[in-house]
Formats: C-alpha cells, sequence, structure tokens
C-alpha cells in the first residue's frame, strides 16, 4: 500500500490585512489615481514624459487643476448623480 498523496499539505497563513475589502478598495482607488495621472500627462505637451509627469503632479497638488483632477470631480459629480436618482429604481 502506497503513502503517496497522503503527506500533510503546507497552508498558508491567514493575512487578514491583505484579504480585507477596506485594503482591496483603497488599493483600487490609488491604482485608477495613478491611471489617471498617467493618462492626464501623456496627453500634456511636454519634451519627456518626466516633465509632462511631473507639471501634472504639481498641477494636481498644489493647484487643484488639471486633467486628472478634472477626471475626478467629474467622476464624483456622476456618481452623485446616479446616488439621487436610484430611489427611482
Amino acid at each position: 500500500m502506497s503513502r503517496r498523496g497522503t503527506a500533510k499539505k503546507k497552508t498558508a497563513e491567514f493575512d487578514p490585512i491583505s484579504c480585507s475589502r477596506v485594503v482591496n478598495m483603497l488599493v483600487n482607488r490609488i491604482l485608477l489615481a495613478i491611471r489617471w495621472l498617467l493618462e492626464a500627462s501623456r496627453k500634456r505637451s511636454g519634451t519627456s514624459m518626466t516633465s509632462q509627469l511631473s507639471s501634472e503632479l504639481i498641477d494636481a497638488a498644489s493647484k487643484k487643476r488639471g486633467k486628472a483632477i478634472r477626471k475626478k470631480e467629474e467622476t464624483h459629480k456622476r456618481a452623485e448623480a446616479s446616488r439621487s436618482f436610484a430611489h427611482f429604481r
């Protein structure tokens, strides 16, 4: 009789932080923000990607303007509008 396949399998330890829905939501928001910043900086005029990205980051952080900030505000407005009409469903 063979004992093949009866050895105890190693199980990974449960990590509550990496399995948290809140952490996943935050990571998704951060990735979305990075995606918007890169997309806006690609459309910007400039000699190199570094100058485009740096100017977009400066506009977004200090001046509260730029294409990435505008995209965020539009998305939030659409979410609020759909939330306000949710009771009609």
